[in-house]
């Protein structure tokens, strides 16, 4: 119980920040589908994979891009880091995912819809920031 409610300060906590990112993904899914909101999964290497950073830099710290996730998406980050600590916990339900998925190289992008079905995945960084990305979500989702 005391970890539950310490979980709940925190969800709570972030999204008073304005974090539009979870790490919940059972908790995401059933948000997704209570909202009819599409999710979007990001498998990343956030402090030692180049295309990841890059891609959080062009994309995903861009106000553009948090205006429309805001409003269509529901964002859940598995992330794979080296130096970065990460509890036990995290790591393997992070691993038990990206082996779910399939996820074979990073940055790896998952775009499910309501019910956790996969509509689209892109694999790596692409390139053409923020527009190009969007682009990519709206041509992927009914």
């Amino acid at each position: 119980m005391k970890r539950f409610l310490l979980v709940l300060m925190v969800s709570v906590a972030a999204l008073q920040a304005g974090d539009l990112w979870s790490t919940d993904y059972t908790a995401t899914l059933q948000q997704a589908a209570a909202e009819k909101r599409n999710v979007l999964l990001e498998f990343t290497g956030s402090d030692w994979c180049p295309p990841c950073m890059q891609q959080a830099k062009q994309v995903f710290d861009q106000p553009e891009f948090a205006d429309f996730a805001k409003d269509n998406l529901l964002l859940v980050k598995l992330d794979f880091p080296r130096r970065a600590a990460q509890d036990e916990a995290t790591k393997k339900r992070n691993q038990d995912l990206a082996a779910q998925y399939s996820v074979e190289g990073f940055p790896t992008v998952i775009l499910l819809d309501p019910a956790g079905k996969q509509l689209a995945r892109q694999v790596g960084y692409p390139g053409g920031g923020v527009e190009a990305f969007l682009k990519w979500v709206k041509s992927n989702t009914p």
